[in-house]
């Protein structure tokens, strides 16, 4: 049911939506009932020519990307976890990009190494001979309140070390979390240039800028920016509305729920309304691919209910904190 808020004078009202910072097979189902709604195709981009980094279908879908290597089973961004959810059979892997001072892409996504390591300061202010010592396992603790990796260090690898280190028929997700922009897509670039590796990678970035920047190479795969997605969720949730839906073949990605801030501003102050919002449902979906099949990627797909959520509404994938986890999931579900 539709709300609606009257408002006098000169007060106006503003619906806006506070991200709050989380990115916190099986049994067949029928595809989700579309809803009908008015939409505007976007253009089709032209084809680069490359190889997708699309995975094969598997009968388990949707697929299973391992959130950062897994940040519940093992420390994050990490070779030890990237091996662990291979072990756990996951589909892809996720990692995050920062880039060191001297211009190495590493695997670390705090603003701050004390939040993981038992070093400090930004990684942008180190060079990568200065975050070899470090441990990336320091401030993992363990489901029994233990602490195992400070006796079993964990280094911070780069990204050349965790593509050389992943099989190559495994697709990889680089969440590009550095500033400036231009740095970190140029950086990136070059290792996936000398890697060969354009084809087994895909872009994320919760900032435009950084998407924007990496598709001034021929080569990349990107995914549409976080802006574009959250404004056509906010559009059908708030508006019913499907306007400029992605082209056939975008990636998208957005958690499946997320904490929402309604405010409402007037002359004289403001109103606030707090929820938990479902973002992704059938009108959600059915705008998304209402010019085509879209890979739609759902984050924080982390319990047996929000898979099979998730699968029933035709995602692709699922963002997953715990392999291990999602792994029991899959076999209850098969």
């Amino acid at each position: 049911m539709r709300s609606r808020t009257t408002v006098t004078g000169v007060a106006t009202v503003l619906l806006a939506i506070s991200l709050l910072a989380a990115c916190t097979p099986s049994m067949a189902a029928e595809p989700p009932a579309r809803s009908s709604v008015t939409t505007t195709p976007a253009r089709t981009p032209p084809s680069s020519g490359q190889p997708t980094s699309t995975p094969p279908a598997d009968p388990s879908s949707p697929l299973v990307i391992a959130h950062r290597g897994g940040t519940a089973d093992y420390p994050e961004n990490t070779l030890l976890a990237f091996t662990k959810a291979l072990e756990n059979r996951v589909d892809l892997l996720w990692m995050t990009v920062q880039v060191t001072k001297d211009g190495v892409p590493v695997l670390y996504r705090p603003a701050d190494l004390s939040a993981l390591t038992n070093g400090s300061g930004k990684v942008a202010d180190k060079a990568l001979k200065e975050l070899r010592p470090l441990n990336a396992g320091w401030n993992f603790k363990d489901k029994d309140g233990t602490y195992p990796y400070r006796n079993d260090p964990q280094p911070i690898p780069t990204l050349q070390e965790a593509l050389d280190a992943v099989p190559p028929h495994v697709p990889i997700i680089l969440d590009l979390k550095a500033l400036p922009a231009e740095t970190v897509a140029e950086s990136t670039a070059r290792v996936l240039e000398k890697a060969k590796a354009w084809h087994r990678v895909r872009v994320y970035s919760t900032e435009t800028a950084a998407i924007t920047a990496m598709t001034r190479f021929p080569q990349a795969q990107v995914f549409e920016t976080r802006d574009a997605t959250r404004q056509r969720l906010a559009d059908v949730a708030l508006a019913h509305q499907c306007t400029n839906p992605p082209a056939a073949g975008t990636w998208a990605g957005f958690e499946l729920r997320r904490d929402v801030t309604v405010t409402e501003r007037f002359t004289l102050g403001t109103g606030e309304s707090r929820v938990k919002a479902q973002m992704w449902d059938e009108e959600s979906v059915g705008c998304f691919e209402s010019a085509g099949q879209t890979k739609i990627v759902m984050f924080g797909i982390n319990t047996k209910d929000d898979y099979q959520l998730a699968k029933k509404l035709g995602a692709f994938a699922v963002l997953a904190d715990s392999p291990r986890d999602m792994a029991t999931i899959r076999n209850e579900l098969r």
